[in-house]
C-alpha cells in the first residue's frame, strides 16, 4: 500500500534538487568507472584504442543520461513502468529475427551508433514494473496465489526469451532479480521453499535431457557445466578460460605485478580480458589489495542504496531502490564467482568496469532512477 505523501509535501526544485543528490553514490560510481578505464587501457597493451577511449565516451553519455533521469520526478518513471517493460519484451522478440550473433549467441540489435543488448534493459524494466506493482498491493494479500502468479509470469517471460538466444546467464539473473523483488515485497517464505523444490526438480530434468531429442540446453552449455566441475578435463579447450583466469588471479599475489606488467594480460593468455574476465586483469597487475578495494567501493554503492531506501516513506521508492541495489550486487557477485571458478562461466560483465555499451548505459539509467528517488521521494 502506497503511503500518502500529504498535501504539505511539494517536490524540490532548482538548487534543492542538486542539494539532495547522493554525492557518495555519485563518487563511488565514478571511481569504479575510472578503474575500468585503466584496466581497459592495460588490456589493449597501453593504448586508448580500441576499448578505453570508447568506454570513456560511453560513460560520459551515460553520466548525462543519469543526470537527466535523476532530475525528472520518480513518479514520471513509475508511470512509464509498463511501456518500458513492453519495449524491452518487443526488443527481445526482435532479437530473434534481426538480432546480431556474437560469441555463439544472438543477443544484440545493431542501432548504428550502438549494439543494444535488450536483455540488459529488461532487467531494469522488470525491477521498475515489480516495484510499481508491489507498491500498490495490499501487503496482507501478497502471498495469495493470483498475487504470485502475475509477477511470476512477468519474470518468466523475459527469462524464457533470454534462454532462446541462448543466454542462460542473463536468464538466471532475471530470475534471481525477480525473486529478490518478490522476497523484498514481503511474500511468505514457504513460497520460496516451494520454488526451491521445483527448481531442483527442473534442474534434474535438464540434466536428464542431455543427449535426448528434447534436450533443454545447448551442447556448449552442458560443456560449461562439465568444465566447471573439472577444468582439467579440457585445459586447452572449454576449460581454457577458467584455467588462465586462476593463473592470473594467483600470479598477482598481494601487491600485483605492476601496471602493464601482467604476463597473462600482456602476452594475451587471458581470454576476454576486456569483458567478462577483467577482474583477473586487476588481480594480476594490482594484486589482492586493490581487488578488495574495488569490492569495498562496490559495497559502498550497495550500502548507500540500502541506507537511502530505508529513509523513504513511499513503498514504491523503497522497493525500487532496494531492487536495483540487489540487481547491481548480483551482477558483480556472479561475475566474481565466475572468474574464481565458484560457478560455471555464464558470460556476465563486471558492472561499470567491463567493456560494453548496453551494460554501461542501462547501469547509468538505473543509477539515475536511484538518484531520482533520493531527490524526489518524501523522507
Amino acid at each position: 500500500m502506497t503511503l500518502d505523501v500529504g498535501p504539505t509535501w511539494s517536490p524540490p526544485a532548482g538548487l534543492q534538487k542538486v542539494g539532495r543528490v547522493s554525492w557518495i553514490l555519485l563518487a563511488a560510481v565514478c571511481v569504479v568507472a575510472s578503474v575500468g578505464f585503466a584496466l581497459l587501457y592495460s588490456a589493449a597493451g597501453g593504448s586508448m584504442e580500441p576499448w578505453a577511449g570508447t568506454q570513456m565516451a560511453r560513460f560520459g553519455f551515460g553520466f548525462a543520461l543519469m543526470a537527466c533521469v535523476a532530475f525528472v520526478p520518480i513518479w514520471f518513471w513509475r508511470g512509464l513502468s509498463i511501456p518500458i517493460y513492453a519495449i524491452g519484451l518487443v526488443l527481445l522478440v526482435l532479437v530473434e529475427t534481426v538480432g546480431e550473433t556474437g560469441m555463439g549467441a544472438q543477443r544484440w540489435i545493431d542501432l548504428g551508433f550502438i549494439r543494444l543488448q535488450p536483455s540488459e534493459l529488461v532487467k531494469i524494466a522488470l525491477i521498475l514494473l515489480l516495484a510499481d506493482l508491489y507498491g500498490r498491493a495490499d501487503a496482507a494479500s501478497l502471498s495469495w496465489p493470483m498475487r504470485i502468479a502475475v509477477p511470476a509470469a512477468l519474470i518468466a517471460i523475459p527469462a524464457a526469451l533470454a534462454v532462446r538466444q541462448p543466454d542462460l546467464g542473463t536468464a538466471v539473473l532475471i530470475l534471481l532479480c525477480g525473486g529478490a523483488m518478490m522476497f523484498l515485497s514481503g511474500i511468505r517464505l514457504y513460497n520460496f521453499v516451494a520454488v526451491g523444490v521445483l527448481s531442483a526438480a527442473a534442474l534434474l530434468t535438464v540434466f536428464e535431457s542431455k543427449g535426448k531429442d528434447w534436450q533443454l540446453l545447448s551442447d556448449y552449455q552442458f560443456r560449461r557445466i562439465e568444465i566447471f566441475i573439472d577444468p582439467e578435463k579440457d585445459p586447452l579447450g572449454a576449460g581454457y578460460h577458467i584455467t588462465q583466469s586462476k593463473i592470473a588471479l594467483g600470479s598477482g599475489g598481494l601487491h600485483g605485478r605492476g601496471f602493464l606488467k601482467g604476463t597473462q594480460n600482456q602476452l594475451q593468455f587471458l581470454p576476454e580480458r576486456h569483458t567478462d574476465f577483467v577482474f583477473t586483469l586487476l588481480a594480476e597487475e594490482f594484486g589482492l589489495i586493490w581487488g578488495l578495494i574495488l569490492l569495498s567501493v562496490y559495497g559502498v554503492i550497495v550500502a548507500t542504496c540500502v541506507f537511502e531506501s530505508l529513509r523513504f516513506r513511499d513503498r514504491f521508492c523503497t522497493l525500487l531502490v532496494l531492487g536495483l541495489a540487489a540487481t547491481f550486487f548480483l551482477h558483480f557477485a556472479v561475475n566474481l564467482a565466475m572468474v574464481t571458478g565458484l560457478v560455471p562461466v555464464v558470460g556476465l560483465p563486471l558492472p561499470l568496469v567491463s567493456y560494453g555499451g548496453s551494460a554501461m548505459l542501462t547501469l547509468m539509467f538505473s543509477f539515475g532512477l536511484v538518484q531520482s528517488a533520493i531527490i524526489h521521494a518524501r523522507r
